[in-house]
């Protein structure tokens, strides 16, 4: 079964890190949602999220993927660790899955593995990456780098990184059963 980690920091966007870790547990994939400290986390419209272990336990596995859920303050304090950009790197120079929702992909664009990739964003999110090239589909993938433009893209991307993990067939499976 394949292994997710989703990290959350104070602020991020609710319905993106909500649909992402929704669909794919519905895929049977094992997700792991981490908070950048220990302790409840406020996304950015003051939902609280209760993740299932802090940061420095969860590096203690390893992860097939990684998604950044984006929102503001969220995203900055997603790129304000050096923990969260030293795991991106890593995960990218293993070959595996790294995603990236909304204001996230600068995140991925801090940690420099972005550049000459194919990637997409809220709009402006990276504009201060000019080694970036930047698309404006709702979802862009380049390689196993995957990212989305915000929380009117988040299920969609949500059930394209349950395809590229568990294949089509799981894919379709799960996008029946949100449909009923």
């Amino acid at each position: 079964m394949p292994k997710v980690l989703v990290p959350l920091a104070e602020g991020c966007e609710e319905i993106e890190a909500v649909s992402v870790i929704n669909i794919l547990r519905r895929a049977g994939v094992e997700v792991v949602v981490a908070g950048l400290n220990a302790k409840p986390v406020c996304g950015s419209r003051g939902v609280m999220f209760l993740p299932d272990m802090d940061w420095d336990a969860a590096l203690q596995s390893d992860y097939d993927m990684i998604v950044l859920p984006g929102g503001q303050p969220g995203t900055n304090n997603l790129k304000a660790d050096r923990r969260v950009i030293n795991i991106v790197q890593r995960m990218v120079a293993q070959n595996k899955f790294v995603a990236a929702i909304c204001a996230a992909p600068s995140v991925l664009a801090t940690a420099g593995v972005l550049d000459e990739k194919r990637a997409t964003s809220f709009p402006g999110a990276l504009d201060t990456f000019p080694n970036v090239q930047r698309q404006q589909q709702a979802i862009v993938e380049d390689g196993k780098i995957i990212t989305s433009r915000g929380p009117g893209t988040a299920m969609d991307f949500a059930l394209v990184l349950v395809e590229r993990l568990c294949g089509k067939e799981k894919r379709l499976e799960v996008e029946s059963g949100l449909k009923r």
